[in-house]
C-alpha cells in the first residue's frame, strides 16, 4: 500500500489505542529547521494536560511562550521578546487571536499579558518513521541514526508491513524500536506486532545533528539540552494544534468517505485504496469524475474521538481598568 494510506491508518489505530495527541509530518531538527520531518509523533499527557485542554485548541506560537510576558502585570509587547520584531509582532497577534494573550492600549501603546500560565502539559514524545516496504528503504538508515544521535524525542520506532529479518535489525540503530503492522480486510482490525522495543533516548543530554554528508566526512552540529527542550515543546505544541487529519477530499465522484478504520479517510474506488488528494487526484487520473468535494468535518471528528477540545472555554479574564496602571 502507499505510505500515505499506511500513515493514515496507523494514526487512526494509535488514536484509538493511546491517550494523548497523535500528529503527523512534524519538523524535528534543531540546528537545521526542516532538515528532519517525523512521519508521526505521539505526545503522551503530562501533569497539566487538562489545563492545556482548557486553554485553546490551536498551537501557541513558540515566541509567545518563550517571551517575558507572564500572567502578572501587562507589558509593552516590544519589550518582552528576544527575537526579530516582525516575528514578535506575528506571535503577539496570533496569541491574542487564540486567547493566550489579552491586550490593552495605554497612551497609544499596546500592552499584553498571558491569560493563564503556560502549563507543563506534554510528557514523553514518541516518534514513528513509516516504511511499509523495507525493500525500498530510501534514506531510512540515515534518518533513524539522526533521530538517535539528536535524541529530541524520547523514543523512536520504525513501523513497517514487511517481514523483519535479522539483517534488517542489524542495519538499524539498536535504540530504534520496530513494529510490524498487520492489516486485514477490515482496517479496524489493524494489529501491531512489537518486533523490538525502543530504548529511551538521552533527551536531557547534548545531541548530535548531522547537517551534511560528504565523501569521507560529515558536517555536524552539537545541540544543547536547552535547545532540544525548546524544540520538544514546539513539537508538542504543533502536534496539539495540528493533529494528523491534515488531508483533504478530492473534487471527484470516485472518492467516498471511508470510516472503516475508525476515522474518516478519502477512499478511491478507481484504485481501491486511500488516496492523497493533494498529489494523486485530478483530471490526469483515468478514473477522474469531476464532482464537488465531500464535506467532511474532520475537526469535529477529532473533537469527538480524542481528548483534544475544539472549542474550549478558555482562560480569558474580564479585565477592568488596565489603563489605571499606565
Amino acid at each position: 500500500m502507499s505510505e500515505f494510506a499506511f500513515e493514515l491508518e496507523l494514526c487512526a489505530h494509535l488514536e484509538s489505542h493511546r491517550t494523548g495527541i497523535v500528529a503527523r509530518q512534524l519538523g524535528a531538527s534543531v540546528a537545521e529547521p526542516g532538515g528532519r520531518i517525523l512521519d508521526v509523533v505521539c505526545v503522551e499527557p503530562g501533569p497539566a494536560f487538562e489545563d492545556r485542554l482548557e486553554l485553546t485548541s490551536a498551537s501557541i506560537p513558540a515566541a509567545a511562550i518563550e517571551s517575558d510576558i507572564g500572567t502578572g502585570r501587562a507589558r509593552y509587547w516590544k519589550d518582552a521578546f528576544d527575537c526579530h520584531p516582525d516575528r514578535a509582532r506575528r506571535a503577539t497577534e496570533r496569541a491574542c487571536e487564540i486567547g493566550f494573550f489579552e491586550r490593552d492600549r495605554r497612551k497609544g501603546r499596546e500592552y499584553v499579558r498571558q491569560v493563564a500560565r503556560y502549563p507543563d502539559w506534554d510528557g514523553r514524545l514518541v516518534g514513528i518513521e513509516n516504511k511499509p516496504d523495507l525493500e525500498r528503504p530510501g534514506d531510512l538508515e540515515a534518518q533513524l541514526r539522526t533521530d538517535v544521535s539528536l535524541a529530541v524525542v524520547d523514543k523512536i520506532v520504525l513501523a513497517t508491513e514487511s517481514y523483519v529479518t535479522g539483517a534488517h535489525l542489524h542495519r538499524l540503530p539498536d535504540a530504534v524500536g520496530v513494529w510490524r503492522v498487520h492489516r486485514g480486510d477490515d482496517p479496524a482490525a489493524l494489529e501491531i506486532e512489537v518486533v523490538r522495543e525502543p530504548t529511551p533516548l538521552a533527551v536531557d543530554e547534548p545531541g548530535i545533528e548531522p547537517l551534511e554528508y560528504q565523501p569521507g566526512r560529515t558536517e555536524i552540529a552539537v545541540v544543547s539540552p536547552e535547545a532540544k527542550a525548546r524544540r520538544r515543546r514546539r513539537i508538542a505544541e504543533r502536534a496539539y494544534g495540528k493533529g494528523w487529519r491534515t488531508y483533504g477530499f478530492p473534487e471527484c465522484g470516485a472518492c467516498r468517505a471511508d470510516d472503516s478504520s475508525g476515522a474518516t479517510l478519502p477512499y478511491c474506488a478507481q484504485y481501491d485504496r486511500v488516496v492523497d488528494a493533494s498529489v494523486e487526484c485530478g483530471p490526469s487520473c483515468p478514473g477522474y469524475d469531476s464532482a464537488a468535494a465531500l464535506e467532511v468535518d474532520l475537526e469535529a471528528e477529532r473533537d469527538r474521538r480524542t481528548p483534544w477540545v475544539a472549542e474550549p472555554a478558555g482562560k480569558r479574564r474580564q479585565q477592568s481598568g488596565l489603563d489605571q496602571f499606565g
